[in-house]
């Protein structure tokens, strides 16, 4: 059975029918969006049974199409990537390329990729559509746009990035049934000297270029992966003084954190009230479901802890109304789903039980106008299908109603991008 649990589904239909009874208006005495009588609960109180949330086709009639907005491309062997001389190896020799990724490489990178075929490989818009074709069997619609994030370009000079923006306008999206490029995400860094005129490049060489992301994710842990240099980058000095030439070009900005560090966030949109920040993978509570790195997620106690703070923070995030949320990253190996190159989720009700909580609160805070969907592909790939991913999402959704499906899996990504 897909989704949350028969009864679980039946319980929820019940309790909303209680709240309607005091609100009448699908929102309880504090305003707060709840999931509604879609489940199954007709206007005049019929007690039939709850109609499964995630269901085949739910989102045909809603919207023509879904806009994912994170998706990575790349080609290691024709492009200069860090993974590209490892690539190389394992391409050349694949059995020594699987020691090469056991012994050579290090725990950090072993538990963020878990399965190097998905990163040596290239992953181009055909590739993608591959992935996205059993999504149309799963909500009745397809894929019609992609935003691409920023990905491991090697930058080893101030304007190398803009080579990204290059080759990514240059992919053939559109074309064969591969959904369209929406927009690009390109990748800066405001504390460079160099910014401004790295911005002005970008935005030349594309006009789907409407974002700009910097990778602040910087753990304590030092067997997880850390993508900064430091920690609270977003909260730096440096940073925050450059970051004026993002917000006086009207660019949206995308910030990858993990969850201790939800609070730079914060800093960072209080100074920039009118700059949207796109906040990535919820945040990312490292080791929420079970052991990463050395020492994070590895006892119960830890990981209720992680829930807790996460929480909090998510809500104190949202507070700022410039903030928008991506669903994505839901089955993210950071997560601490498991360690085994597949099969560490299994079924999408186990994805489902598991993430339900955060995809409910995330709703609840954030409400349907600053949510958007996004599938970390081909990151996530190795945990679950991008079916899967949607499927879930759709499981914990569907019941709010079709207004927020329609915001979430489409228009808000549309609005943000400034998609046409």
């Amino acid at each position: 059975m897909a989704g949350y649990s028969y009864h679980m589904a039946e319980e929820r239909a019940k309790q909303q029918a209680r709240r309607s009874a005091h609100a009448g208006s699908g929102e309880d005495g504090s305003g707060v969006l709840e999931r509604g009588p879609h489940m199954g609960e007709t206007q005049g109180g019929d007690a039939r049974l709850p109609r499964l949330p995630g269901s085949v086709g739910a989102l045909t009639g809603v919207i023509p199409g879904m806009v994912d907005t994170h998706v990575h491309q790349w080609d290691p062997l024709r492009s200069p990537r860090e993974a590209s001389r490892r690539t190389r190896l394992y391409r050349a020799a694949p059995v020594f390329g699987k020691a090469i990724f056991r012994y050579a490489v290090t725990q950090k990178d072993r538990e963020l990729v878990l399965d190097p075929r998905f990163v040596t490989r290239p992953y181009l818009p055909k590739h993608y559509q591959h992935d996205a074709a059993a999504v149309l069997l799963t909500t009745g619609v397809p894929v019609e746009s992609v935003v691409h994030m920023q990905a491991d370009w090697r930058t080893d000079e101030p304007m190398a990035a803009a080579a990204e923006t290059r080759w990514v306008a240059s992919l053939p999206f559109g074309v064969n049934g591969t959904p369209k490029l929406g927009a690009i995400v390109a990748r800066g860094d405001p504390r460079s000297p160099f910014f401004s005129q790295l911005l002005d490049l970008h935005l030349d060489i594309s006009d789907r270029v409407t974002g700009v992301r910097a990778m602040a994710a910087n753990h304590p842990d030092p067997k997880v992966r850390s993508w900064a240099d430091v920690d609270g980058l977003l909260a730096e000095p440096d940073f925050l003084r450059g970051f004026a030439a993002l917000a006086e070009r009207n660019l949206v900005f995308d910030a990858w954190v993990y969850s201790h560090q939800l609070r730079d966030v914060r800093t960072l949109a209080r100074e920039y009230p009118e700059t949207t920040i796109v906040l990535n993978h919820f945040g990312t509570p490292v080791g929420l479901f079970g052991p990463m790195g050395q020492s994070t997620g590895h006892t119960a106690a830890q990981r209720h802890e992680l829930m807790r703070a996460w929480r909090e923070d998510i809500s104190a995030v949202a507070q700022c109304q410039n903030v928008v949320a991506k669903l994505s990253g839901l089955a993210f190996p950071l997560l601490g789903y498991g360690h085994q190159r597949s099969g560490n989720v299994g079924t999408q009700q186990t994805l489902t039980n598991m993430t339900g909580p955060l995809l409910e609160h995330m709703v609840s805070v954030f409400g349907p106008d600053r949510l958007m969907f996004g599938s970390n592909f081909p990151a996530d790939k190795p945990n679950a299908s991008m079916a899967t991913i949607v499927g879930t999402e759709l499981d914990v959704l569907e019941p709010y109603g079709e207004e927020l499906l329609r915001k979430v899996f489409r228009d808000n990504a549309r609005r943000v991008y400034r998609i046409d």
